[in-house]
């Protein structure tokens, strides 16, 4: 490979550009050279001190109507394919599509015979009609395709050329964060990242806050403050005494240094987390996690020993774990250091190797 040609629609501050970031990263630290091709505004924009990077954007933001939010999809999409052709003659390029939704520069990439590696996020099948065309259409365009669970990949039809590379977390990450069980049980707060859709169980995390008033609440929300006044409006919601709602950060390991658990309350009926990265970093904080039954993300939590799978339909035995975690310390202590010893599984340098062997 001589070249790394990346293409990811959105560049915000969730999980799938933050993986792209950390494994661009790690190969442009080899000396590898890689031409990104992404919107602006988001943590790809972090990547501006090295040399052997190029940066190419295009202005992307979602709408409120899905018709505006098809018509920006699909000029970008072509847009991206006649962009793709400047490599034609680029001999050793590989097009590394991050997330399923760059399919423009997958076509452009197969027909000019070039080599077309996947990094597949989402789980297209619970998500609608259009998540599933395009999930078929990375089946037939790909050369290789990376799951990051074995969950994920259950759902593909094709078997061939198709790899699980469990995400991981940075490193300087890791080192913004300061594990402290003791000091975790007692801040008594309770921590959740997500965005406004429905199905991530806002709503219900407020109705949480709500009920267990001796407990701060915490929510951290990728969008803007603008998204978010207009989302209070729509629901004619009051304000909550121990509840505190942050837009888009930068940076989210404050929060987890002075978080004592962290939720993930995403409906399974209406999507399934595939991985779950905030789980993942909660638990390098060395905070306990509470997640749906089903989804990569369950995977990763054993119920009692770093955490538990408790569904937002039942929010009363939510409440019971949120109590019974932080009235017992040593149940509290048990599950924050068997958390830190289960996240030193999913290591950066392991997953960037493994993903860079497919390039070859």
């Amino acid at each position: 490979m001589r070249k790394l040609v990346c293409f990811h629609l959105f560049n915000d501050f969730s999980g799938s550009p933050k993986i792209l970031r950390i494994v661009s990263q790690k190969i442009l630290d080899k000396g590898y050279k890689i031409d990104m091709i992404t919107s602006k505004g988001g943590v790809l924009d972090e990547l501006t001190e090295y040399i052997n990077l190029k940066r190419f954007s295009y202005s992307y933001r979602f709408s409120s109507n899905p018709v505006i939010t098809l018509l920006r999809y699909i000029c970008v999409q072509v847009y991206i394919f006649f962009f793709s052709f400047r490599y034609l003659f680029s001999k050793g390029s590989v097009f590394y599509i991050n997330t399923i939704l760059p399919v423009g520069a997958a076509l452009a990439g197969r027909i000019m015979g070039k080599k077309v590696i996947y990094h597949y996020h989402e789980n297209a099948f619970v998500k609608g009609t259009f998540y599933r065309i395009l999930a078929g259409l990375m089946q037939i365009l790909a050369t290789r395709i990376i799951c990051v669970s074995a969950y994920q990949k259950s759902f593909l039809k094709r078997t061939k050329e198709v790899y699980v590379i469990p995400n991981a977390v940075s490193e300087d990450f890791i080192a913004r964060l300061c594990p402290d069980s003791q000091h975790a049980f007692d801040r008594k707060r309770v921590l959740m990242l997500g965005s406004l859709k429905r199905y991530k169980g806002t709503l219900e995390f407020m109705a949480l806050a709500r009920q267990l008033k001796d407990y701060r609440f915490e929510l951290v929300l990728n969008e803007t403050e603008e998204n978010i006044e207009v989302f209070r409006k729509e629901n004619q919601m009051d304000a909550i005494d121990n509840l505190t709602i942050y837009s888009r950060q930068k940076d989210v390991a404050p929060f987890y240094n002075r978080a004592s658990i962290v939720l993930n309350l995403s409906d399974k009926h209406r999507f399934v987390e595939t991985f779950g990265l905030t789980a993942l970093e909660a638990m390098s904080a060395g905070l306990p996690v509470i997640v749906p039954t089903e989804g990569g993300i369950a995977e990763m939590v054993t119920d009692g020993e770093n955490g538990y799978k408790i569904d937002v339909q039942d929010l009363n035995k939510i409440v019971e774990y949120i109590h019974l975690l932080l009235s017992d310390q040593e149940l509290y202590n048990k599950l924050s250091n068997n958390a830190s010893a289960y996240s030193r599984n999913f290591n950066i340098d392991k997953m960037t190797e493994s993903i860079l062997s497919l390039f070859d």
